[in-house]
């Protein structure tokens, strides 16, 4: 998965209003109620059909830690879909997105200021609109380059313009080299 794509999980994670299931019996079993066949379970882990019906009766409780984190990833991706779609059309019509970053800014600017890029570490609020296009740039399968632009032309309204007060004259904020990179909505 990419930077954005992470992030966006990371913060669909955090909204949740229930903990997922802790042991991995109750995990297995979640994962039977929404593929509904062992066989499904067993092909989205990656282990055996007679693995999975072995987790489920208990009669094996401690996978080998890439299975764990299968299992894990699985469950967690299908876990509240409501809550996540709730918080995203809310993030997409009324709260926005609020995005914190240390990551290289490059930015084309008229002759005579200085265009060479810089690391910042910045914390935007971005408004629904960029909400939306993230979101749905994402569901449709956009690549991290898609999502990284749409993020940057939000920096460059936002916080380089400032809504049109200032550097009117900037065009083309990149967002490059990214250290870390969190969103909260």
């Amino acid at each position: 998965m990419a930077e954005i794509d992470n992030a966006i999980e990371r913060a669909d994670q955090e909204g949740f209003t229930r903990q997922p299931p802790k042991t991995l019996q109750a995990r297995i079993n979640f994962l039977m109620k929404q593929l509904k066949t062992t066989r499904a379970v067993a092909e989205e882990i990656g282990v055996s059909q007679r693995s999975v019906e072995r987790y489920r009766k208990g009669e094996r409780k401690h996978p080998p830690k890439a299975i764990a984190d299968r299992i894990d990833a699985a469950v967690r991706a299908r876990w509240q879909p409501q809550v996540r779609k709730r918080r995203q059309k809310q993030a997409a019509t009324t709260g926005g997105i609020t995005v914190e970053t240390r990551a290289r800014f490059g930015y084309t600017a008229p002759v005579g200021t200085t265009d060479d890029g810089r690391f910042r570490r910045l914390t935007v609020h971005l408004p629904p609109a960029y909400a939306r296009r993230l979101f749905n740039a994402r569901s449709t399968g956009a690549s991290d380059q898609e999502l990284r632009r749409i993020i940057a032309e939000g920096f460059k309204d936002v916080y380089f313009q400032d809504g049109g007060n200032r550097a009117t004259g900037l065009s083309d904020v990149t967002l490059n080299d990214i250290d870390y990179l969190d969103l909260d909505y």
